[in-house]
């Protein structure tokens, strides 16, 4: 049952200029100068950052204010409130901590800070006075002590409710955070409803957003109550996104593709193997797609190895036959100079010479590429986000293949359709993607799968390794180099961030390089992308036989010669991410290894949970583990680049919700097709709420 609102929920708050309330820039509220801006921008991950960014981030958790009654209650090392009264004055300095004495009750303590001023502390915490405190206690010869507390304000004493936790960056203390994120919220308008009749029974999404926060009492089923009900705003606006996309789509003609098969019957006839039955089906359905009059969208899933790009080069030749264009987009320089060198070697004997842009091409091979575009005598080009810049034009673009879908938003998949009339899409995912998260995030596009593989290619040897035989394994990989092979080794971070001894990218580099000298490369996310790559290709052509690295080698290179991969800390990783790289390995002629080193800290679950990479080397299953285990923020690469899919939405337990979202966009769009109606503009404001914006110029009146 679904609880009513409480009283402190439902304080009416001017809408004013409705949502361009919550689109004013941080700067604005008092007290955020430019330097607390500029915190609150690392935080949210905003350059500018937005009232309705600081109200989205969502509290990690909750911190009870209630104080024991009995210090000696609580286990060593645990966060606790304790209501004390300032027994003397500070004492220490001169390099020393400082320390307060103070009782609880009739125990003694002390409060410790280990940078101050015994000035700041005695105007801080005068002697008498009472103080409602949270931080770490600790025990020794019978005392109490709190290392650096935090005062909360003595008002919880009388009505205690919990208080939200939220992550933090350096320069952001979490006191001055809730009171900042306390002024935004009293400046949260109560929005029109956009849910309709769904909207019975749940928090409106201002209370749910009051709720969240804590600015009144809660419990947990109050606080999942308005979870629930932002998760469902949050689906709606993908859904209605995706519809609107869709329904463009639907009703842009297009000419319909149809090829003559004289180019895939000599490329199959040229291949020294047969594709799979799954390939074979694909291909049939993109066929199928490429004939009908109005533009078609379908996503092309394959695990690792599957033949994802044989699929879709099958699917170019079918528009050269026609004699139109095809272009495949590739989300950095290397991979797509790798699919251009992929299909320049199948296109060759064919007498067709795919076309490249990229944007390190040299200035005079860039205006070429262009001018074969232009004039259509470039049927197939593979290019990066340079494809989309507006000086590119095509004579008759019939098809969009792009790889790693995940990657680009889709206004960058628009700006690629919009260069044609009735473009069809082919998007490729080298992730399965679970059915929910698949309706969650893609809408209902048809999709093919690849769950065979091709013949040839062997299981990875997956191990797991306690991260205490360390010594061990380089000495393994040492053994590895001296036979010829190649090697990556994966770290989760760049930086020793978390004081993890030698898990960060650098710090093991220059632990490898002494031990093996200019074998060993480099290459992470904060390198440029000319030194990065230079560093693949080096890898690649075998002028460095060990890269240490980040996960910027989870796609875009394919060294045959790789038969050995280590990822240190395996534990931080997600489960399909792991698949994924995994699958860097075990391309060539060697039989190929995976050792995954996890921390034996992270506990007897985080095992069991790596376990599922040496039971199975299906992706599909993999993909449903990680996504009940972690969230869909590992699945498709969100978290490689600092944001969550969701904010609010779990889809691990939230699959009915991805359900009803989708009914509700459906219906909406049917009663008020292009959204001008009281709900109709109510959810316009959703979609931009919610950083859709480009969903609105699907509208046929914008």
């Amino acid at each position: 049952m679904s609880l009513p609102a409480k009283r402190s929920d439902a304080v009416p708050v001017s809408a004013g200029d409705g949502t361009a309330v919550l689109f004013a820039p941080l700067s604005e509220l008092p007290g955020v100068g430019p330097v607390l801006e500029a915190a609150l921008a690392r935080l949210v991950g905003r350059p500018k950052p937005r009232l309705i960014d600081l109200l989205f981030l969502a509290p990690r958790g909750w911190l009870d204010p209630r104080p024991l009654a009995e210090p000696g209650l609580a286990p060593d090392g645990a966060t606790v409130a304790l209501a004390v009264e300032i027994a003397g004055p500070p004492r220490g300095g001169g390099g020393r901590s400082w320390r307060v004495p103070v009782r609880a009750g009739a125990h003694p303590g002390e409060l410790v800070w280990f940078h101050g001023g015994g000035a700041w502390l005695s105007r801080r915490f005068p002697v008498g006075a009472r103080r409602l405190l949270v931080g770490r206690i600790t025990f020794r010869g019978g005392r109490f002590a709190l290392a650096h507390p935090t005062v909360l304000p003595e008002s919880l004493l009388a009505s205690p409710r919990p208080l939200p936790v939220y992550p933090l960056v350096r320069g952001l203390s979490l006191a001055r955070l809730r009171r900042v994120v306390a002024t935004a919220l009293a400046r949260l308008p109560d929005l029109p409803e956009w849910l309709g009749p769904s909207a019975a029974g749940r928090p409106s999404f201002a209370q749910a957003l009051r709720r969240l926060h804590g600015s009144s009492p809660v419990d947990t089923p109050s606080l999942e109550a308005a979870r629930r009900r932002l998760a469902l705003d949050e689906l709606v606006s993908f859904q209605l996104a995706f519809a609107l996309e869709r329904r463009r789509r639907a009703q842009r003609p297009a000419r319909p593709t149809r090829g003559d098969g004289r180019l895939v019957t000599a490329f199959l006839s040229s291949l020294p193997f047969s594709p799979t039955a799954d390939q074979r089906a694909a291909f049939r359905a993109i066929v199928a797609d490429l004939a009908r009059p109005h533009p078609t969208a379908r996503l092309l899933m394959g695990d690792v190895g599957s033949g994802k790009t044989l699929v879709a080069a099958l699917a170019l030749l079918v528009v050269a036959e026609a004699g139109r264009q095809g272009a495949l987009l590739a989300p950095t320089e290397l991979l797509a100079r790798q699919h251009h060198a992929t299909l320049s070697r199948w296109f060759a004997p064919l007498g067709l010479e795919p076309a490249l842009l990229v944007g390190g091409e040299p200035a005079r091979a860039r205006a070429h590429a262009l001018e074969r575009l232009a004039s259509g005598n470039a049927t197939v080009v593979v290019g990066t986000h340079a494809l989309i810049e507006p000086a590119v034009r095509f004579a008759d673009l019939a098809l969009a293949v792009v790889d790693e879908q995940h990657r680009f938003g889709v206004h960058q998949r628009l700006a690629l359709l919009d260069k044609g009339a009735g473009v069809d899409l082919l998007l490729l995912s080298a992730t399965p993607i679970p059915r929910t998260l698949r309706l969650a995030v893609l809408g209902a596009l048809e999709v093919s799968e690849l769950r065979t593989k091709p013949p040839g290619r062997e299981p990875v040897d997956t191990r797991l390794v306690s991260s205490r035989r360390l010594d061990e394994v380089v000495a393994a990989c040492g053994r590895a180099l001296a036979r010829g092979e190649r090697i990556y080794w994966i770290c989760p971070a760049i930086e020793d961030e978390d004081g993890a001894e030698g898990a960060a990218a650098r710090a093991r580099f220059e632990a490898l390089a002494r031990r093996f000298g200019a074998r060993v490369g480099l290459a992470h996310g904060r390198q440029s992308a000319k030194e990065r790559e230079a560093a693949m290709r080096a890898f690649a052509r075998g002028e460095i036989a060990l890269l240490v690295a980040t996960t910027v080698v989870e796609v875009g290179v394919d060294v045959p010669e790789a038969s050995v991969i280590v990822i240190e800390r395996a534990e931080r990783f997600g489960l399909a991410q792991l698949h994924q790289l995994r699958g860097r390995v075990g391309r060539g002629a060697r039989p190929a290894t995976c050792l995954l080193l996890y921390d034996e800290r992270a506990g007897a679950q985080a095992r069991a949970r790596l376990s599922v990479l040496r039971r199975t080397r299906d992706g599909f299953a993999i993909a449903e583990a990680d996504l009940a285990t972690r969230g869909p923020g590992d699945l498709l690469g969100a978290r490689q680049s600092g944001l969550p899919l969701f904010r609010f939405a779990d889809l691990s337990r939230d699959g009915d919700l991805v359900h009803e979202a989708r009914a509700i966009a459906a219906d909406a769009l049917v009663a008020d097709p292009e959204l001008r109606g009281t709900r109709g503009r109510a959810l316009r404001e959703l979609l931009r709420l919610f950083d859709r914006e480009a969903a609105l110029g699907l509208l046929a009146a914008g």
